[in-house]
């Protein structure tokens, strides 16, 4: 990849706490931060005893408490609104998000517009800035997944346009990151296998980026390697710590990567799938990237040559065509071996689904990631690729 620019600007939380049982320093970081914090989370959450236990680590430091547990979907403008609303009326001054990228992606946007306000669309393509300072963010994810506690984007789809915005500004950093394995292991292997890839689209697509630049592609090698060698363990044992440990770091560093490269045509194709079809991100994500990486080959096979090594595990001497067919050919196989099915088998309806394939397209090339791929499609591309993607065979 030739690279053109010297200068970088890198992004990142101002504090990243991370280990087994850093949960437990909630309330001590949160007490530095504001005297009464809203939990942004999900039911889920709540019945795994997560939001009690962060009830008590609050009060313990004297912060008072209350919750918003209505992100059961991924997330859109309502939860923005209703959380909002719950901020002001109970005049809460810290915000902490429990759970995977949904909830943490909600309570990003109500940071920023409770302090800017607006509506969260707003924001997009910087539409509208945030210059004033956000309500301080402890995101503290439960999935190794989104890496969205370390990125200063957010996901949110526009419930009447049926769009989901990419909004990306600095504002949107969390102020502390809290990344505890412990949290992960009540995954389910359906959960913890479409997480994972997920990640690991993180950390291929910011290495392949046209934006990417030398601390981008430290952390996206280190997460690649963290990530494959680790994901299979965590399907078939998901109370294995140590893999557990590996994929949460790993997952942190895709995020800080992608946050500071970029994501590419992957995102771009599956967020216009997840607005009209409501497939959850991580698995839309993991359905298109080996479908991706098939037509985006040829034009980044170096880079993908070194994914390849960590797939390589005899250490043979390959050429790099061969090493970029055997990361492409190992990320199938992993797929299929976690049962990550394609979009037709996921059940969206074929008629459907191909009379939205234009609107789709529009919607992915707009977002703008297409246009950091290694090869970046025209819209008839991306609409054929919508195509393979449907009946795509891991």
């Amino acid at each position: 990849m030739i690279q053109t620019k010297t200068i970088f600007t890198v992004h990142s939380p101002g504090t990243i706490v991370y280990g087994r049982d850093s949960f437990e320093e909630v309330g001590e970081y949160a007490k530095k931060l504001g005297s009464k914090a809203l939990i942004i989370s999900d039911p889920i959450m709540d019945s795994l005893g997560f939001i009690k236990k962060c009830h008590t680590l609050l009060k313990t430091q004297g912060i008072d408490v209350v919750s918003y547990i209505g992100v059961t979907t991924e997330p859109d403008d309502t939860y923005v609104a209703e959380g909002l609303q719950l901020l002001q009326k109970e005049n809460c001054d810290v915000i902490i998000s429990v759970g995977g990228g949904s909830c943490i992606d909600t309570a990003k946007a109500i940071a920023v517009v409770a302090t800017n306000g607006g509506y969260i669309g707003d924001y997009m393509k910087m539409a509208k800035v945030a210059a004033e300072a956000p309500i301080p963010h402890i995101a503290i994810p439960t999935t190794a997944g989104t890496g969205s506690e370390a990125t200063d984007a957010t996901v949110i789809t526009n419930t009447k346009s049926d769009v989901k915005m990419m909004i990306k500004q600095p504002a949107f950093m969390p102020t502390i990151a809290i990344v505890d394995p412990i949290l992960t292991i009540t995954s389910p292997p359906a959960i913890t296998a479409a997480t994972g890839i997920d990640a690991l689209s993180h950390a291929i697509e910011s290495y392949l980026s046209r934006l990417a630049h030398p601390y981008s592609n430290v952390l996206a090698l280190s997460a690649m390697e963290l990530i494959v060698n680790n994901i299979i363990r965590v399907y078939e044992h998901g109370d294995d710590v140590d893999a557990r440990e590996a994929m949460s770091l790993g997952s942190m560093q895709a995020g800080l990567s992608f946050s500071n490269a970029s994501v590419a045509l992957v995102h771009g194709m599956s967020r216009p799938i997840g607005a009209l079809f409501h497939v959850p991100h991580g698995i839309s994500n993991a359905m298109l990237l080996p479908a991706v990486l098939d037509y985006s080959k040829d034009a980044c096979i170096e880079r993908l040559a070194d994914l390849g090594q960590f797939f390589n595990k005899t250490r043979e001497r390959l050429s790099q065509e061969e090493l970029a067919q055997l990361a492409i050919t190992s990320i199938k196989d992993m797929c299929k071996y976690m049962k990550i099915g394609n979009l037709k088998q996921w059940g969206i309806e074929e008629h459907a689904y191909y009379q939205a394939i234009p609107k789709m397209a529009e919607d992915a090339l707009a977002s703008g990631s297409p246009g950091n791929n290694p090869k970046i499609p025209t819209l008839e591309e991306l609409m054929e690729l919508y195509k393979i993607a449907y009946t795509y065979e891991f």
